[in-house]
């Protein structure tokens, strides 16, 4: 295993001020203003936060690579804590754009087009919580996150996620992902209530419904349809509207 430089060393700019909070100021050129931005005691040369005016939005959270000089950034929401954005660069003025616009409320969109090097997660934002809202959120989430994957498997996922949200009775619940396997709840994070099948896309092009994780005891079917069509199946009967799980 090897041994990470000295932050020190990678950072010498960073460490010059004294914390990466202060050399995001000066990176910023005044931009920042007072604009709240931290870094711990811990390990001041390697993450800061800023925080944000809208109090849906936790605060930005900035990260420096321990073995090359780059830096990633997320920003996620208040209630489940799940990332909105996140992305890496090699310039921390790019950090710095996206940080104030990220304090100052500017819609996801706008953000990334400021600073480019920033990845939306397909998530949009929920600022009274709605769990309908939240659920729809996480579908659309779930759904880029698909399309964006890189493994040999990727398609037979993709398709997987597609056919349970083209589902009226699925796409009503809250999904969540577990080691890829698809399963719903009737409440939100962070208390999930799991409700109805397991759903797994193989990597020989299998999809398989199951009652317990990761299993195929319900049946194992060429096409996502067909799985996804025995899930909404072996529903419960009466599930009502979601609701929030905190």
């Amino acid at each position: 295993m090897t041994t990470p430089p000295d932050p020190a060393a990678l950072y010498p700019d960073v460490a010059a001020r004294g914390s990466l909070a202060a050399a995001l100021r000066t990176e910023a050129g005044g931009c920042l203003g007072a604009v709240p931005a931290t870094s711990p005691d811990a390990a001041p040369l390697l993450h800061a936060t800023v925080a944000s005016t809208l109090p849906h939005r936790e605060p930005l959270r900035i990260s420096a690579w321990s073995h090359e000089r780059r830096w990633s950034v997320r920003g996620a929401d208040q209630f489940q804590g799940l990332p909105l954005l996140d992305g890496r660069t090699d310039d921390l003025a790019e950090v710095a754009t996206a940080a104030r616009a990220w304090h100052d409320g500017a819609a996801l969109e706008d953000i990334r087009r400021a600073a480019p090097f920033v990845h939306l997660s397909g998530r949009f934002e929920v600022p009274d919580d709605d769990p309908g809202r939240l659920a729809e959120s996480e579908w659309r989430g779930m759904l880029q996150e698909a399309s964006e994957l890189e493994y040999a498997w990727q398609e037979a996922y993709q398709a997987l996620i597609e056919a349970a949200y083209a589902e009226p009775a699925l796409r009503a619940l809250y999904p969540f992902t577990s080691h890829w396997a698809l399963r719903f709840s009737t409440t939100t994070r962070p208390r999930l209530s799991i409700v109805g099948p397991c759903l797994t896309a193989g990597s020989d092009g299998m999809f398989g419904v199951g009652r317990g994780f990761i299993t195929a005891d319900l049946g194992l079917f060429t096409t996502a349809r067909e799985a996804v069509a025995l899930a909404v199946r072996r529903l419960p009967a009466g599930l009502g509207p979601i609701g929030l799980g905190g």
